[in-house]
């Protein structure tokens, strides 16, 4: 465990200058007198970047910062985006999420649209996705998917078909994507069926040249280091305010991260 902490202090630094790069090289800032401020993660968030992401190109987001243009977001998915448990609606994780990404990305406008609906499945979400692209005309569908498909019992492969299916038609469609994983919670760290769809994920992401956040793994490093710190609601699988914080932090330093990394690495469409 200690040599896993300091190497992702490590990749935290080598991340800190990252970001620091991209806001100071970022030809917006020039724009603003008020000097951009990287938002470190809070000290009960704070998890190694190993644990949370690893870095992909987000060329639609990229393209509208570099017009000066508004940044829409399209979050999608099940209870962890409409914010079920969670003490207000201003706690659930898109809310949290659009004013960090604004404060570290100074001058850009960032708007999220929140449409999550409790209890979805991929399939159900999968068809929604289109209708929301068609009415919101995103930039990007951060889409948060798997714990219910994994509790309904849905077989792996049509899961993996449904979501490399809607990813396709995304990346036609010319809108780029992140998938928001599954979370940790200790009554499903066994269930083989909970484990196979967080896997298949994984899989689809790195395939599909994905950004994927690993929620599960994020959750499972603080419930193992902070033991104190609670992130879930009574029932255990719902998020709290916490929970909500710690998903919204580890979002943004995915996004944030991987839009660095197209300014150094320019991909193509």
């Amino acid at each position: 465990m200690a040599g896993k902490i300091a190497g992702g202090i490590g990749k935290q630094a080598i991340f800190a200058a990252a970001l620091g790069w991209l806001l100071i090289a970022s030809p917006r800032a020039e724009e603003f007198n008020a000097p951009p401020v990287a938002p470190p993660m809070s000290p009960p968030c704070d998890v190694p970047a190993i644990d949370i992401a690893a870095p992909s190109t987000l060329p639609n987001v990229t393209l509208a910062m570099q017009k000066g243009e508004k940044v829409r977001i399209l979050a999608i998915g099940s209870s962890s985006t409409l914010g079920s448990g969670a003490s207000s609606k201003s706690r659930s994780y898109p809310s949290q999420l659009e004013a960090i990404l604004e404060h570290a990305l100074k001058g850009v406008d960032v708007v999220i649209v929140n449409r999550g609906v409790a209890g979805e499945v991929a399939e159900t979400t999968a068809e929604r996705i289109k209708s929301e692209v068609a009415l919101r005309k995103p930039d990007l569908v951060l889409w948060q998917l798997g714990t219910n498909d994994a509790l309904a019992r849905i077989a792996p492969r049509d899961f993996e078909q449904t979501v490399r299916s809607t990813l396709h038609w995304l990346k036609e469609n010319k809108i780029d994507v992140v998938l928001v994983g599954v979370q940790y919670t200790s009554r499903l760290a066994r269930d083989p069926n909970y484990i196979a769809i967080r896997d298949s994920l994984q899989k689809i992401a790195n395939e599909e040249n994905i950004l994927y956040v690993r929620r599960y793994d994020a959750m499972r490093f603080i419930a193992q280091t902070r033991a104190n710190l609670q992130l879930m609601a009574g029932d255990n699988f719902h998020l709290n305010d916490l929970g909500y914080q710690c998903m919204a932090e580890h979002v943004a330093h995915a996004v944030i991260v991987s839009l660095f990394v197209k300014r150094m690495r320019p991909a193509h469409n």
